[in-house]
Parts: structure tokens; C-alpha cells; sequence
């Protein structure tokens, strides 16, 4: 336990603890939007996947406390390191060297706070309490897929879940990349393959979640 937490005091013990944690946090996203993609295939199929959730019981809240820790632990991580960087960074730098991830490595910063707001926002739309974004419709606790069709009906509703995913798109994209580098898959010999991995994996992602609010809105899914 002592050396776990020495090696947590250095610069590449906390990046190794934020890549395990967006590891975890990467394969939770990735298994949301395959189960949310289940809106496609009609109301008693998502409403059966989400009963199915609900049915695990307290295996489901041991899960929700696994990657609530995940996440806590990711954030107290990035800020860590981030507090020494923005203070050396005012000192400039002599030569400004851009990187693989460019424009998505720079905004780290930015995107990981916003999407710290974006995850409250979605909780409290979808899971706690569950709000009903317009007049006439009362939340249902088990028609998840009538509050989907609600919610995205919307067109602001639907404008910020589009914006916050381009913004996860950024933060993942950069995030895939730096945890590869820290756990080691950096080695020149497949350096673009890796990079097209995780611009690919990014991708679907981004894709797949902002299809579901789009079609909702322009009436595909009703």
C-alpha cells in the first residue's frame, strides 16, 4: 500500500491511475450507447433492457458506486496534474510543438469540466429524479423510452446532448490516445494504427449517440 501510494505522489503514477480509470469510464461509454442504441429497435425492447438493469438490484448500485469511484478518481488524478502544468505554463513556452490529438489535447482543460456538468445534467434528465422537459408529461420511472422520445422532442433539449457529445468526442479522442502512451502501445511501428483506432472507436461513439437524439427530433423514432 505504500509504494502503491509513492508511486500515486509522481507525475506517471497519477497519469497511469487516469489511464486504469478512463479505461473503465471508456468501456462504461461505450456499453451505454449500444444499450441506448436499443431505442431503434422499439419501446419494449429498450423498456425491457432497462427493466433487465433495474432487476440486477443491489448488483446494479455495486456498479453505479464502482464507476462513480472510476470517476471521482479520474477527475482528483486530471486536476492534480493539471494545477503544476497551468502554472508553468505561465511562463511560455519557446517552441509551441503540436501533437497527434492537436486542438482535442489543448482543450482538456475545458472539456473535462464540461462534461463533469453535462453527466450531473443527464442524471438528473434521465436517472435522479428524472425531470420532464416539457409541460403535459409526467417522468416515468418505467417507460424510459417514452421519456427518450419527450426529452429529444425538444429542440434545445437535443441541441445540448449533440454539443456535449462533440465535446466527448474531443476529451475521449485525446484520452485514448495519452492511455495508450502511458500503458505503453506507443511504439513507432504501429503509431498510426493506433491512432486510427482510437479516431475510429471515438467516432462510432460520437456517431451512435447523437443519432439517437436527431432521429428523435426529426421524427425517425416516435
Amino acid at each position: 500500500m505504500q509504494k502503491a501510494l509513492t508511486l500515486y505522489e509522481t507525475t506517471i503514477g497519477k497519469k497511469a491511475v487516469m489511464a486504469i480509470t478512463g479505461l473503465v469510464l471508456f468501456g462504461f461509454v461505450i456499453g451505454h450507447m449500444l444499450g441506448n442504441l436499443q431505442v431503434y429497435l422499439g419501446s419494449e425492447q429498450l423498456n425491457g433492457y432497462a427493466k433487465h438493469l433495474k432487476d440486477l438490484g443491489p448488483l446494479l448500485w455495486v456498479i453505479r458506486l464502482f464507476l462513480a469511484t472510476m470517476f471521482v478518481i479520474h477527475i482528483v488524478a486530471a486536476v492534480q496534474l493539471w494545477i503544476p502544468t497551468f502554472g508553468a505554463r505561465g511562463l511560455g513556452y519557446r517552441r509551441k510543438k503540436d501533437v497527434a490529438t492537436g486542438y482535442a489535447a489543448r482543450t482538456m482543460w475545458l472539456s473535462g469540466p464540461l462534461l463533469f456538468l453535462f453527466v450531473l445534467y443527464h442524471l438528473a434528465h434521465f436517472t435522479f429524479p428524472g425531470v420532464a422537459m416539457s409541460d403535459g408529461y409526467g417522468y416515468s420511472h418505467s417507460d424510459v423510452y417514452a421519456n427518450v422520445i419527450n426529452g429529444f422532442s425538444i429542440p434545445w433539449v437535443t441541441a445540448s446532448y449533440v454539443a456535449a457529445q462533440l465535446v466527448l468526442g474531443f476529451h475521449l479522442y485525446h484520452g485514448a490516445w495519452s492511455l495508450l502512451q502511458t500503458l505503453g502501445f506507443n511504439h513507432p511501428q504501429y503509431h498510426d494504427q493506433a491512432r486510427f483506432g482510437a479516431q475510429f472507436i471515438t467516432a462510432m461513439v460520437v456517431v451512435g449517440n447523437i443519432s439517437i437524439p436527431l432521429a428523435v427530433l426529426a421524427g425517425l423514432v416516435r
